[in-house]
């Protein structure tokens, strides 16, 4: 059948791009953890979907709203134990280390962390976790509140520290064990140049300068914070003594 030059032409555009924020979120994601945060942008992301930013504008209002949510997803992927208040320190020490290698998977987005305080809801599931068990175990909640405001600090920022030395390390095409080597290969030569009348200690100890790997020195600052909270646990009366 011949078409009438009169006639309107259909519409061939491609239909509406259906999203939701949990997709919005997921695209967000992918890019992240594979090129930072600084990739994420929601003319990016929209990209994705084969459409425009304004598309997400009914499910994110800016980056800065998609950059929290993206984090608290992370924050979801945090398992958290039934808590023993008379194993504390084990367990924080053990939820950070887990926490640790999580934000480690995502590239940079720790920074996210350091730039707002996080309030979603998987994040304060983390915090509600983590406080109600320093609580438990004998520490005022003034400082159950700081130490959890200290401690998630320490893993964030070395985590974020630590996906900047690995950029630069893939720029240099090496690997984690090479890059650790190549380090403080460079610093002990460093410390050998340096002149003995004013820095004495510092030439003469150039293998304690260096030595340890950065997850043996992680874990170290680790432990350095939790045994400092022992000083304000509170003494817990006996079983037997009605609350």
């Amino acid at each position: 059948m011949k078409t009438s030059p009169w006639q309107p032409l259909p519409d061939r555009r491609p239909g509406r791009v259906q999203l939701d924020r949990e997709q919005i979120i997921d695209a967000a994601l992918r890019i992240s953890d594979a090129e930072g945060v600084d990739a994420v942008s929601t003319r990016r992301v929209a990209a994705e979907f084969g459409t425009g930013p304004s598309s997400l504008y009914a499910h994110v209002s800016n980056k800065d709203e998609l950059l929290r949510l993206m984090f608290d997803r992370v924050c979801g992927e945090i398992e958290l134990p039934p808590q023993e208040p008379a194993r504390w320190a084990a367990q924080v020490k053990h939820l950070m280390l887990a926490t640790h290698v999580i934000l480690r998977e995502h590239n940079d987005l720790a920074r996210v962390a350091l730039a707002s305080i996080p309030n979603g809801p998987n994040a304060l599931r983390t915090s509600e976790w983590m406080f109600s068990l320093l609580i438990k175990s004998g520490m005022p909640p003034r400082y159950s509140a700081w130490a959890i405001e200290r401690i998630f600090l320490y893993v964030t920022a070395d985590a974020y520290e630590n996906s900047i030395w690995r950029a630069q390390m893939r720029h240099l095409k090496l690997t984690e064990a090479q890059a650790e080597q190549h380090v403080k290969t460079e610093l002990k030569e460093h410390f050998a140049e340096l002149p003995d009348d004013r820095f004495p200690y510092l030439r003469a100890h150039p293998d304690a300068m260096t030595s340890g790997t950065v997850q043996e020195r992680f874990e170290w600052g680790l432990d350095l914070l939790i045994a400092g909270l022992t000083g304000f646990l509170k003494p817990q009366p006996p079983a037997d003594v009605a609350l």
